[in-house]
């Protein structure tokens, strides 16, 4: 189902791509879209788990297609090094692939707002758990089981 990497030396492990996703602050989030033209979104998202967890609206584009279809494609670039006098780029990148299912119970939605506040608030989880507690109703919290991840790099 999923292709393997044709440059092999250039793979990195699950352990690397995991550090990457632990790392990196967004990435850009590919669904299927309407009248034959794909959506991509940029997303801010926390890896915990063994899943990404990301947010969003309660209403929209990315809301309406994660309902008609969750299966999507999350792209994620670490280093991007653009190197003139070589004519490339040196690059850490990861590629997820899988299934979106959003969060509807209390019990669901606190770890996934946990691994967040942890990766963009480090030591303010009793704050930042209080904000997200106060914006109930405004937010979707979204669960990405991955089905296939691959990581490259170029250096």
């Amino acid at each position: 189902m999923f292709r393997e990497m044709r440059l092999k030396e250039q793979q990195l492990s699950q352990e690397e791509a995991i550090a990457i996703l632990k790392k990196v602050t967004h990435g850009t989030l590919a669904i299927n879209g309407e009248d034959k033209y794909p959506y991509s979104v940029p997303v801010s998202f926390a890896y915990g788990n063994g899943k990404i967890y990301f947010h969003g609206a309660v209403a929209g584009q990315k809301y309406d297609l994660l309902t008609k279809n969750p299966s999507v494609c999350l792209s994620v670039v670490d280093l991007d090094d653009v190197q003139p006098t070589k004519f490339t780029t040196f690059y850490r990148s990861v590629i997820v692939y899988g299934d979106v299912k959003r969060l509807t119970t209390p019990e669901e939605i606190r770890p996934a707002m946990e691994y967040t506040v942890e990766k963009y608030s480090p030591g303010l989880m009793d704050g930042g758990m209080k904000y997200m507690k106060a914006q109930e109703g405004n937010f979707c919290a979204y669960e990405l089981t991955i089905a296939h991840m691959t990581a490259k790099r170029s250096e």
